[in-house]
């Protein structure tokens, strides 16, 4: 089972998203879990992570994340994507990083 993690401000934005996220991923057959968590979260929750997607709202993060986290897959969630709340191209573009 594959781990996606959407990190925002304060882990409540991306909980739609989530939600939308899950719906696409049970439509394609694909075994993943999916959480959303606040940013004061991300160093318990990125090490265990096959994938990490920044909300907009913290997007100021990714290099440090990277930097400490050089090993992990870790983007940023396309503004326009977020807005809309798109969970299926948000999937996508997380089973896509996954390989």
């Amino acid at each position: 089972m594959k781990n996606i993690v959407l990190i925002c401000a304060a882990g409540m934005s991306t909980s739609m998203l989530v939600t939308k996220m899950e719906k696409a991923a049970a439509e394609d057959g694909y075994d993943c879990h999916i959480q959303a968590y606040a940013v004061n979260e991300a160093p318990n929750v990125i090490p265990v992570a096959d994938v990490v997607l920044l909300g907009p709202q913290v997007r100021f993060n990714l290099k440090t994340f990277r930097a400490q986290y050089p090993d992990k897959k870790i983007e940023l969630i396309d503004m326009q994507m977020y807005g809309t709340m798109n969970g299926k191209a948000v999937f996508d573009v997380a089973k896509k990083l996954i390989g």
